[in-house]
């Protein structure tokens, strides 16, 4: 868990990254710029020793984000919005992301919110506009954002799919080289630990697609624990939960939830805020946990 709970601000751009101490001055957006912040995983209907409130926690990620200095332009959510695909599991969710100051949110679907009825619950509920089993692309203020789904056809590690790679690979299409790109999906792009699954067996001709991009960050959940690195012009970040860690990978038999004392929980737990400064191009990516203020 030596991630858990530090914070780590990362700026990207043409295809280089940087890295500066938790706490230290996000750098401003000036004219055209904007933030957003990334949650994840917050396992709406969970009830074990692990988090027996994971609507408090949530409510706790939500409240941190509204004391940000300045509101963000929207929230994502990288998937496992529930943990048993239910009715009321999505509804509890949706009712505390109602008191977000950012009233935008893009979601993903993760494999709790997939797996029992196939995501159409989800769909209904949080991908009515999306292609496929949910995924889409939108633009904003520059910035290019892909939503990806790698939960629905589990075999082993996560699988995007020939239809959603071809989909990508038309969508990315045509735009210049110079536009950042985010892609945003729930299990992570890139092979964290194979053993456990985490990691996408296609992720490699779908990311195929953006090598020809300057500025590209990649943003996942899934394994609830910061681990970030950096190929070419790639940055890979995975997020904290709001629900409860998970073990760092080969450190237990298997994943799951880890139980911590209760004073700590809220230190391992924590969302992402990012930061895009339209000048250089550059993402700035901040990860803070739900105890204690976030600075910037």
């Amino acid at each position: 868990m030596a991630w858990a709970g530090t914070g780590v601000l990362w700026t990207i751009g043409a295809g280089m990254a940087r890295s500066q101490a938790f706490g230290q001055n996000t750098p401003a957006t000036g004219n055209g710029g904007f933030t957003f912040v990334q949650i994840s995983d917050s396992h709406m209907g969970f009830n074990k020793p692990a988090n027996t409130d994971v609507t408090a926690t949530l409510q706790a990620a939500v409240d941190k984000i509204n004391t940000l200095p300045a509101t963000p332009d929207f929230i994502i959510h990288t998937g496992d919005l529930s943990h048993s695909s239910k009715p009321a599991e999505f509804d509890t969710l949706a009712q505390v992301m109602s008191s977000a100051k950012p009233k935008q949110v893009f979601y993903v679907p993760g494999e709790h919110d997939n797996s029992v009825d196939d995501g159409k619950l989800y769909l209904e509920r949080f991908g009515k506009d999306a292609k496929g089993k949910g995924w889409y692309s939108f633009d904003h203020k520059g910035v290019h954002f892909v939503g990806l789904v790698n939960s629905a056809a589990l075999e082993g590690m996560g699988k995007l799919g020939g239809d959603q790679i071809e989909w990508l690979s038309a969508d990315l299409q045509g735009r210049s080289s110079s536009t950042p790109l985010v892609l945003f999906a729930h299990l992570p792009l890139w092979t964290v630990y194979p053993n456990w699954g985490w990691g996408t067996q296609d992720s490699e001709q779908a990311l195929s697609y953006v090598k020809r991009f300057g500025s590209v960050t990649v943003l996942n959940g899934h394994i609830h624990q910061v681990m970030q690195k950096v190929e070419g012009n790639v940055a890979f970040h995975t997020a904290m939960s709001t629900a409860f860690p998970q073990p760092a990978p080969g450190s237990a038999p298997s994943p799951g939830p880890i139980k911590v004392p209760a004073e700590r929980l809220r230190s391992v737990l924590g969302i992402t805020n990012v930061a895009y400064v339209q000048q250089g191009r550059s993402l700035a990516v901040v990860d803070s946990p739900l105890a204690g203020a976030i600075e910037g």
